[in-house]
């Protein structure tokens, strides 16, 4: 029998919990061709949270364009990514793909393959025979032309949208504010996963994307939604819980969906047809998670310094809220000075490991979180 709960990837279906009212308000955005920023930790559910709205939009009305920026570096990789998005979305087949890529973007020379179902996808390189195009502003102008000709409504979604703070320079973020204001029919969404950097984007007065659109924090899913869908996914399958263990699941994961199905996924393993799963079963599925994951935890340890660790040690132990630059947090893991404190808050947010919260610093990562407090010796 499968495991029905699924985890690491785009989640959907069946497999995908709750987040009604959170599909509803972007619906909503989408409709109102809102300019939207979406952020949330990794691992929320923010792609699969998209993807499900955007094919719940009627094709008859609606062009969907998805960009992942994640793999861009600057202007030129942007400027691909966008042409490739916009091209693929536009077309269905070999022929009007490049027809479609040869007429939007004059100085870019297309080539159409197919990937391993078939479908064809569509790469790029560039006409040296005309370098005075202006491919940035060709590639923003694209979301109003292909509205005007598909007569349909655009949403345009950049994922991991703080990537373009890593650019060389702010010309991508200054050019892209400029065109989605004049763009009023275009529903554009930014997603991110490092919130203190979207924030930053859109809330710093020196940023060009400043006050740009709305924001919307994605948060975790609340422990009475996953009453329901984890009670189901184990009756389902001829197994039983209680209510009080997914309550004890919830307060090791809170209720974050990656982490959650994650737990899930062996716990479930563990518990035979039939038969009901314990309190024990989830120290030994959470066991089971952290063996798996101590080798890249340790590897990840080692790369640190000594007052980055201790940093680390501190916030795990200690939960969401603590002052970790109060004299009491810095002599009990022997901190020596608030400078100190800062300069590991610095490297650690830069390695992606802490986030800021309204109420502190905390690590993201619950899987790691549990293994640095299992490993207080170390």
């Amino acid at each position: 029998m499968r495991n029905p709960f699924q985890y690491g990837g785009v989640v959907s279906g069946q497999s995908f919990c709750n987040r009604t009212q959170e599909a509803a308000d972007l619906r909503r955005a989408v409709e109102n061709a809102e300019k939207l920023f979406v952020y949330s930790e990794r691992r929320l559910g923010k792609t699969s949270l998209i993807r499900k709205v955007l094919a719940e939009l009627p094709e008859e009305e609606y062009l969907t364009v998805y960009i992942d920026l994640w793999p861009t570096d600057g202007e030129t990789s942007f400027v691909l990514a966008c042409a490739k998005a916009f091209s693929e979305a536009m077309a269905t087949n070999t022929d009007k793909l490049l027809h479609t890529a040869k007429t939007f973007f004059s100085r870019l020379v297309p080539a159409v393959t197919a990937n391993d179902e078939g479908k064809p996808i569509v790469t790029f390189g560039f006409d040296q025979k005309r370098p005075d195009v202006p491919l940035l502003e060709e590639v923003l102008s694209m979301p109003a032309k292909a509205a005007e000709k598909e007569s349909k409504r655009i949403v345009v979604v950049f994922d991991e949208f703080q990537q373009i703070l890593e650019y060389e320079s702010d010309v991508v973020e200054r050019l892209l504010r400029s065109s989605i204001q004049h763009q009023t029919d275009v529903a554009y969404i930014f997603c991110g996963s490092r919130k203190h950097l979207i924030r930053q984007m859109f809330m710093d007065s020196q940023r060009p994307m400043y006050r740009s659109g709305s924001h919307y924090p994605l948060g975790l899913i609340a422990e009475e939604h996953w009453q329901k869908f984890i009670t189901e996914k184990f009756t389902g399958t001829g197994k039983r819980i209680s209510a009080e263990i997914i309550t004890a699941l919830c307060r090791l994961t809170e209720g974050h969906p990656f982490y959650t199905q994650h737990l899930c996924h062996p716990l479930w393993e563990l518990c035979e047809e039939g038969g009901e799963v314990t309190l024990e079963m989830i120290d030994q599925a959470t066991g089971l998670l952290l063996d798996r994951e101590s080798y890249a935890f340790m590897n990840l340890w080692d790369s640190l310094a000594r007052n980055p660790r201790r940093f680390l040690k501190g916030v795990a132990a200690e939960g969401p809220g603590v002052q970790v630059f109060a004299s009491g947090f810095l002599r009990k893991y022997q901190l020596g000075s608030s400078s100190n404190v800062q300069r590991a808050i610095e490297l650690l947010l830069k390695k992606d490991i802490i986030d800021k919260e309204e109420g502190g610093m905390v690590i993201p990562d619950r899987f790691f979180r549990l293994w640095i407090n299992s490993k207080q010796g170390i």
